[in-house]
């Protein structure tokens, strides 16, 4: 609890970390991103003393019941674009649960770990039970998945780290690995939806945050009856889009993360140029300093589009257009990941249909983008495996014992 405090009584020199961090708006990390973990704390706080385990029912003469004790040492490994959210839902159950952790944060945004580090020793919490090493992925990250001593790792990141680190734990003591990872999310837009409400979920779904954000609806399926009007709606929204520098509060969209991820979005709009999707909006950079790049929004994209299968990580969206429900839940489900999806109908039968066809971890009905901490985080296929955030975080971090006892002469023998 004392450690929430520290951090919104520290939350300008926060927000502005992360700002020069990764290229964040300054208000989103004020406003949304370092109070959310402040909230994060406090929720694993009050849960910390609700760990228990079940006496047991056994078929003989006998007593038994189960202990959640710490798993041990938990290496967790953060992605660069949420570089607060993400040392809080893995910091805060496994300090919880009574495991000491070692956390290294992407090399592209190490600021605000370091500075967490600061504020847990001035919230009290003992020498050497949460340690930040700042390195790169192929030493300080390769040293954390294949040390003897770390008992659990926590990742989140792009597929291809977490198969290296899943075989780096695998070879070295097995221990267990929880893996967020990509994620091509789908959003259905059905034609009883209303147009302007509808709009915004999609824009704000895929832009929010520049795009780099694991859950972001970059699929894009409309109805045929509304995708006119609803092309129409974004078309002007991506014109009022403002990006820029992101201290500036009119500013929407601030540079991408760094220079690799700004050319690696920019080579998927080639992409999708050349495989024949339609340019609404957008497709460039914006000036010739920083990683800035305007809100771009492709039509008539087909499944088998490289814009439509990969992960872009970026203000790109992949608009389509589909007939009936069932063959927008067999688009939506024809991708490797599983990480989210939503709906958007006033019919509660075809929400209720597609919520329950798709196969994602987390399903949004007339919203998206809404998390929080008392909700269930993961996702299905590739997306990886483990569940952060709510009561189920526990599970990742703790282990089971069983203790069992004869009851000699027991009258219920």
């Amino acid at each position: 609890m004392k450690f929430a405090d520290l951090i919104e009584q520290n939350i300008e020199e926060l927000a502005t970390l992360e700002a020069i961090n990764g290229g964040k708006l300054f208000s989103l990390c004020k406003f949304m991103e370092v109070p959310g973990a402040a909230m994060t704390l406090r929720y694993y706080a009050g849960a910390a003393d609700k760990i228990y385990g079940t006496v047991l029912k056994l078929s003989k003469g006998l007593q038994g019941y189960t202990l959640r004790e710490p798993i041990g040492v938990v290496g967790a490994i953060l992605p660069w674009n949420f570089p607060t959210t993400m040392f809080f839902i893995k910091a805060a159950p496994a300090l919880a649960a009574g495991c000491t952790m070692v956390v290294k944060p992407a090399e592209q945004t190490p600021l605000s770990a370091l500075y967490y580090a600061h504020l847990a020793k001035l919230a009290g919490i003992p020498d050497g039970v949460v340690n930040v090493v700042n390195g790169f992925g192929e030493t300080a990250g390769a040293a954390i998945s294949s040390h003897m001593d770390i008992d659990k790792v926590s990742f989140t990141g792009s597929t291809e780290v977490g198969r290296k680190i899943k075989m780096a734990a695998a070879a070295s003591n097995l221990k267990p690995v929880s893996l967020e990872l990509g994620g091509k999310s789908p959003l259905l837009i059905f034609d009883d939806a209303d147009v302007d409400e509808a709009a915004k979920f999609a824009f704000d779904g895929i832009f929010t945050s520049k795009g780099e954000i694991c859950v972001v609806s970059s699929r894009i399926y409309v109805q045929e009856g509304i995708y006119d009007k609803i092309v129409n709606k974004l078309i002007e929204k991506a014109n009022a889009w403002v990006v820029g520098d992101p201290f500036d509060p009119q500013v929407n969209q601030g540079p991408q993360t760094d220079k690799n991820q700004f050319e690696k979005i920019l080579s998927y709009i080639e992409h999708g140029k050349r495989e024949g999707a339609t340019l609404l909006t957008g497709g460039n950079r914006i000036g010739q300093k920083g990683y800035y790049i305007q809100p771009t929004i492709f039509a008539d994209v087909k499944e088998d589009m490289i814009i439509a299968k990969e992960e872009i990580f970026g203000p790109v969206m992949s608009l389509m257009k589909f007939k009936t429900m069932e063959e927008a839940i067999k688009r939506a489900n024809d991708t490797t990941y599983g990480l989210a999806a939503g709906v958007i109908t006033k019919d509660l039968n075809v929400a209720n249909t597609v919520l329950r066809s798709i196969r994602a971890g987390v399903v949004w009905m007339n919203c998206y983008l809404l998390l929080d901490v008392g909700c269930p985080y993961g996702g299905y296929k590739m997306r990886g495996f483990g569940r952060e955030n709510g009561m189920d975080s526990f599970n990742e971090y703790l282990q089971t014992k069983s203790v069992v006892t004869p009851i000699h002469d027991s009258p219920w023998h």
